[in-house]
């Protein structure tokens, strides 16, 4: 390897996610950071877990709702 061109590489690197969990991976940066691990990401638990973005999915949900009703039939 040349020298002085790489960045510094810490072995022991701290990971830490929004849900609590904490974690060491190796890194180029010595702190990261992250919203999503492998400890709360729905795929990797089987959860579902909605992330609301101005009040779509209550739009969304309240639609389905409306779609699946059925239709009162005037004689």
């Amino acid at each position: 390897m040349k020298k002085d061109i790489h960045p510094q590489y810490y072995p022991e690197a701290e990971v830490s996610c929004a849900c609590g969990k904490k974690f060491t991976v190796g890194s180029t940066s010595p702190k990261i950071q992250t919203e999503v691990c492998a400890f709360c990401h729905p795929f990797y638990t089987g959860e579902q877990k909605l992330i609301d973005a101005q009040g779509q999915v209550q739009k969304f949900q309240s639609r389905m709702a409306k779609a699946q009703k059925p239709k009162n039939k005037k004689k």
